[in-house]
């Protein structure tokens, strides 16, 4: 009975050590030089911060971080490279604000509430 129990103990952590094993391993960080023509994540790139660059789309971006970023929407450089938002608030505009109770971005940018409502839990006169 006791040699029974240790050939299941042995047999589960077997099929428990094939099972993890075989998940498809994580891709790499680093893409080859044929592959970086497709690869958005190598797009963007620039040598300079503070200088201008151009993204898809014909958007003017800042060099921050040797990426190019959006200054008036990104979330870690807001405004300014390495400027970036507390948890609660939302780069607008180039400005951290709390979305949910600034009547001027009222749940999201730039959605204005109208005059004599106020931004309660990013509504608009809630209640």
């Amino acid at each position: 009975m006791e040699f029974t129990k240790i050939i299941l103990a042995l047999a589960l952590t077997f099929a428990v050590t094939v099972a993890v094993a075989d998940q498809s391993p994580l891709p790499s960080t680093r893409a080859s030089r044929f592959l970086q023509a497709n690869n958005p994540r190598a797009a963007g790139h620039c040598r300079r911060n503070g200088e201008s660059c151009s993204v898809g789309g014909g958007t003017t971006s800042f060099c921050c971080g040797n990426m190019c970023v959006n200054l008036a929407t990104d979330h870690n450089n807001c405004g300014a490279c390495k400027k970036k938002c507390k948890y609660t608030e939302d780069c607008c505009r180039g400005e951290c604000v709390n979305i949910a109770f600034d009547k001027r971005h009222c749940g999201t940018c730039d959605h204005r509430c109208l005059p004599g409502y106020f931004c309660v839990y990013g509504m608009c006169n809630y209640a």
